[in-house]
């Protein structure tokens, strides 16, 4: 086998359909056309979603909400773990940066800080936005919440 000899294999290659070449071709008068009507013409096109005069999907299911723009999306992180975070680094101070570190945040992610699970050391907490049973939880054990 060389280069000289290479064939594609048995079936894999198709002349094309010539259409409204004549009566010679087999495929005269109605080009595959069919028999009359609009799909029979040049140019014919449908409306998108078009099924045939019956009532379009689009158009049977009904309309409801809206997306309010000036929502502020926060990812949610509970004390609790914020609190393992603190004993596995060793640290009293955590921020932002320590949370996108962890993996538990996306380094353009606004982080809220809820007040599930319950702290046991002081820490001094930096976030964009704290819960209020947060902020107390924090303050019981005369640790800061500081708002970004």
């Amino acid at each position: 086998m060389n280069l000289s000899n290479l064939k594609p294999a048995a079936g894999s290659v198709r002349n094309n359909k010539r259409v409204g070449r004549g009566q010679g071709s087999g495929r005269g008068g109605t080009s595959t056309r069919g028999m009359n009507g609009a799909k029979s013409r040049s140019g014919y096109s449908t409306k998108r979603g078009f099924e045939g005069g019956q009532m379009p999907l689009q158009r049977r299911v009904p309309k409801f909400g809206f997306k309010n723009i000036n929502r502020v999306e926060y990812k949610a992180i509970n004390l609790d773990a914020v609190q393992a975070l603190a004993t596995k680094k060793g640290a009293t101070v955590i921020g932002v940066q320590d949370l996108v570190e962890a993996g538990l945040v996306s380094k353009n992610g606004l982080v809220k800080i809820l007040g599930n699970g319950e702290i046991t050391s002081k820490l001094e907490v930096t976030a964009h936005a704290f819960s209020k049973s947060a902020i107390a939880a924090i303050e019981a054990k005369e640790g800061t919440a500081i708002k970004l």
